[in-house]
């Protein structure tokens, strides 16, 4: 007999038996010495055990698996639960003051001591309600060309190069390596919330952008009692 066709041979009697035991889930219940009997090769090693205790060793393998999975699926929610923390503070802050300069200030002390975001950026493109904020730095010209990016925002931008000009946003010394640009809307953009890192790998593309749109929101709803749009 040629080589392939023991092959096919094999493959059709390990059909076979594999479909018999699928079909007769009992038989081992009718032969229980056979699984003292059956030996197969160990999977951590040289020599062989019983089928016994390779199923052990499989539910053991599967147990630590799920226990890792478990373990990383709890790490997440308590992180999820401590940004939510944050954000719910953040959230009282904005809500507890009605001066604008106060709100940005908050605001600004806010992600750099909770999110541990070193700097902070806001640029708005609206009249203040109150023309004496009208000096505050947020007001600060923004040129048509990054008013346009901003409005095609669908998400927050977050990578090592905006291609926008932020010079400035800031302060002189900084040169932050990555970016995260909230776009700031009510029924339409009317600012920008960048935050900044000297980290490159702190904000990057493929990052989860949940809690930095639920911050954009946030912090638009606040501005919204100040401007006029």
């Amino acid at each position: 007999m040629e080589p392939q066709d023991q092959n096919n041979e094999a493959q059709a009697n390990e059909y076979q038996v594999t479909s018999y035991l699928r079909a007769h889930p009992q038989f081992f219940e009718h032969h229980t010495t056979l699984l003292t009997e059956l030996y197969l090769p160990s999977p951590h090693g040289q020599g062989t055990i019983s089928l016994a205790e390779r199923q052990q060793l499989a539910q053991r393998d599967r147990i630590r698996v799920q226990d890792a999975k478990l373990a990383q699926l709890i790490k997440y929610g308590e992180e999820n639960d401590a940004i939510s923390e944050k954000v719910h503070r953040l959230s009282l802050g904005l809500l507890a003051t009605e001066d604008l300069g106060v709100l940005l200030t908050l605001l600004e002390h806010g992600l750099r001591e909770d999110f541990q975001v070193p700097h902070v950026g806001l640029r708005l493109w609206a009249q203040p309600r109150n023309a004496g904020n009208r000096e505050l730095p947020a007001f600060s010209d923004v040129d048509q060309e990054l008013q346009r990016w901003a409005g095609g925002l669908g998400a927050p931008y977050c990578g090592n190069r905006p291609g926008m000009p932020l010079q400035g946003w800031f302060g002189a010394e900084a040169r932050p390596a990555s970016f995260a640009i909230i776009a700031l809307k009510g029924e339409q953009v009317f600012g920008l919330l960048a935050l900044a890192s000297d980290d490159e790998k702190r904000f990057y593309p493929d990052m989860g952008t949940l809690y930095l749109k639920r911050i954009g929101e946030l912090v638009s709803a606040a501005l919204l009692r100040h401007i006029t749009v």
